[in-house]
């Protein structure tokens, strides 16, 4: 699977995607947002707030709660404004 990193998630994380094999008990963003954190120091400062972070699954915004089977791509950056 696809992952995708934008802002200072990417910054944070020192890369702007990666392709990963996702566990078989990851099955939400939620849940990938945890797994993710103890990927090392990196990933771990990027979802330090994880409450804050927006995720998509092959570009469509979906909530923490979202099933991730299937999914080809998932992206996660931070809250836009706009102006």
């Amino acid at each position: 699977m696809k992952l995708r990193y934008f802002a200072w998630v990417r910054e944070r994380i020192g890369k702007p995607e990666e392709d990963v094999e996702i566990p078989a008990g990851v099955t939400t963003i939620a849940e990938l947002m945890t797994w993710l954190s103890g990927r090392g120091e990196e990933y771990a400062y990027a979802f330090e707030n994880s409450k804050v972070i927006r995720a998509a699954i092959d570009r469509s915004h979906v909530k923490p709660q979202a099933e991730i089977a299937g999914a080809r791509e998932i992206a996660f950056f931070p809250p836009m404004t706009g102006g």
